[in-house]
C-alpha cells in the first residue's frame, strides 16, 4: 500500500514546542506532529551512531528519517576545522552512523544534494555512479541544483540515468532563477520512493549570497493555498507510480514550513494514526 509522509527539514527551530522544552526532548515532541523528518545537521558533520540511536528511541516505530549526506560526499568540500579523511573513511563513517536507522527500518532515504556549480558532465556522472556503488544497499536520493542536468539536451538522459542506477530523483519546488535552481520535474525514477523538497519561491533572497543575512532569508516564503492545491494534483499523479512519497518543507526562514506542511496534510485529506502522543492530549 502506498503511503505519503509529510514533514519538515530539521526539528530544532519550529514553533511547535511548549515553553521550556529541552533541546533533547524536541524530536519526541515533533514526532507528535509529523511522521517523518529530514536530518540536515548531518550535512555539516557525520553524526555518531549513539546520537542516531537516541533519535531512533525518541520516535515511534513507524517514524521515518531522511538523512542529508555529509558535505564532503556531495562536492561541497571540507570545512576548515573538519578532520581530513579519505573517501573510504567517509563512506565507512557514514555507514556506521546510519546503522541504528537501518537496523530499525527507520531510514527512508540518504539524500545527496549537490551544489549549484555541480553541472552535468561525465566526471560528475561517474562520481554519482561511485556513490551508488559505495552505498549499493542504501536508498539514495539525488538533488541537483544546476540547470544543465535538465537542459533540453540532457533532460531525458538525466532521468534515464537516475532510473537505471535505481536512484531517486528529488523533485524540487524552488525559486526559478538563472543560476542555482532547477524546474519542477515530477518524473518518478524509483518505484519505491519519491522525495519532494519545498524550498519556497523567494526569488530575491535565493541568490543574494552577498547579503550578510542570506542564509536567514533565502528560505523565507509561505506557500499560498492555491500553490499547495497545485501540489495536491501533482502528488496524486506521482502516487500512481511509487510505494512511498515523502514531502519535506524547507521554507522555514520565517517559520512557515510547519504551517504549510500541516496545510498540505489537511488539503490531501491525510490522517496519521501512529504519531507520538502529545503531552497535552494525555489528560
Amino acid at each position: 500500500m502506498s503511503s505519503i509522509l509529510v514533514g519538515v527539514c530539521g526539528w530544532g527551530d519550529h514553533d511547535i514546542y511548549p515553553p521550556g522544552t529541552k533541546a533533547a526532548d524536541k524530536l519526541s515532541v515533533y514526532a507528535g506532529h509529523f511522521p517523518v523528518v529530514e536530518i540536515d545537521s548531518t550535512f555539516y558533520a557525520i553524526a555518531p551512531a549513539d546520537r542516531m540511536d537516541r533519535w531512533v528511541k525518541s520516535t515511534p516505530d513507524t517514524f521515518r528519517f531522511v538523512v542529508k549526506a555529509y558535505r564532503e560526499l556531495t562536492g561541497h568540500g571540507r570545512t576548515e576545522k573538519a578532520p581530513e579523511r579519505t573517501w573510504s573513511e567517509l563512506v565507512e563513517e557514514t555507514k556506521a552512523s546510519l546503522l541504528p536507522l537501518r537496523q530499525t527500518g527507520k531510514l527512508s532515504l540518504l539524500l545527496f544534494q549537490f551544489p549549484p556549480w555541480y553541472d552535468c558532465k561525465e566526471s560528475h556522472v561517474r562520481y554519482i555512479q561511485k556513490v551508488r556503488h559505495a552505498f549499493a544497499d542504501y536508498p539514495i536520493a539525488i538533488e541537483f541544483r544546476h540547470q544543465s542536468w535538465f537542459s533540453s539536451v540532457y533532460h531525458e538522459k538525466t532521468l534515464s540515468f537516475l532510473a537505471s542506477e535505481n536512484l531517486v530523483h528529488v523533485v524540487c519546488d524552488e525559486p526559478q532563477v538563472p543560476v542555482g535552481s532547477v524546474p519542477i520535474i515530477t518524473k518518478v525514477t524509483n518505484q519505491n520512493h519519491v522525495l519532494v523538497r519545498f524550498h519556497g519561491r523567494n526569488i530575491n533572497g535565493w541568490s543574494d549570497s552577498k547579503n550578510p543575512n542570506w542564509r536567514d532569508v533565502r528560505y523565507a516564503y509561505r506557500y499560498s493555498s492555491d500553490e499547495l492545491d497545485e501540489w495536491v494534483e501533482r502528488v496524486k499523479h506521482m502516487m500512481k507510480e511509487t510505494n512511498q512519497m515523502i514531502l519535506l518543507f524547507n521554507n522555514n526562514s520565517k517559520g512557515d514550513a510547519v504551517d504549510n506542511a500541516k496545510q498540505f496534510i489537511q488539503k490531501y485529506g491525510i490522517s496519521y494514526t501512529n504519531l507520538a502522543p502529545r503531552q497535552s492530549e494525555l489528560f
